[in-house]
């Protein structure tokens, strides 16, 4: 016999031949998708971080916001509602996201609450479509007449 049938002979007697090139392809395909869910689960939770982030900012923007009548006299230091509003708002608008902004019945404090979304990169190929992302912020006056 030849050289070369019986390299025909052998390569057509193994019938396992090429099995573990799926079973590494498989395996391939499972690590990158781990990978891209892990990325884009990180990506989310900076999302999120992002969020906390200008929702603080915002809350601080309005409690800026002093109502300078009853300042001025002494009689309290609240935010002017109004302002403080405007101001928390102006600054959800500049970052790009929507928002509620609400004032304490005291106007000692001001909240912010943040909604805005993340697209994911990698889990959208399995089917993950926008994740919703919130963020919370409070700024609260401490400092009072006289002190």
């Amino acid at each position: 016999m030849t050289r070369w049938r019986r390299r025909l002979r052998f390569r057509f007697s193994c019938p396992d031949r090429g099995g573990m090139e799926v079973f590494y392809a498989g395996t391939v395909l499972i690590g990158f998708l781990i990978i891209g869910l892990v990325i884009d689960g990180g990506l989310a939770l900076d999302r999120t971080s992002d969020a906390e982030y200008i929702a603080q900012e915002a809350a601080r923007a309005g409690a800026q916001q002093l109502d300078p009548g009853q300042a001025i006299t002494g009689e309290a230091i609240v935010v002017d509602p109004d302002a403080a509003q405007a101001a928390a708002r102006a600054f959800l608008s500049i970052e790009g996201v929507d928002g509620d902004v609400a004032i304490a019945e005291d106007g000692q404090s001001l909240t912010v609450t943040v909604r805005d979304a993340y697209h994911p990169y990698f889990a959208s190929l399995i089917g993950v479509g926008e994740m919703p992302v919130t963020g919370h912020g409070t700024a609260t006056l401490l400092h009072q007449p006289g002190e």
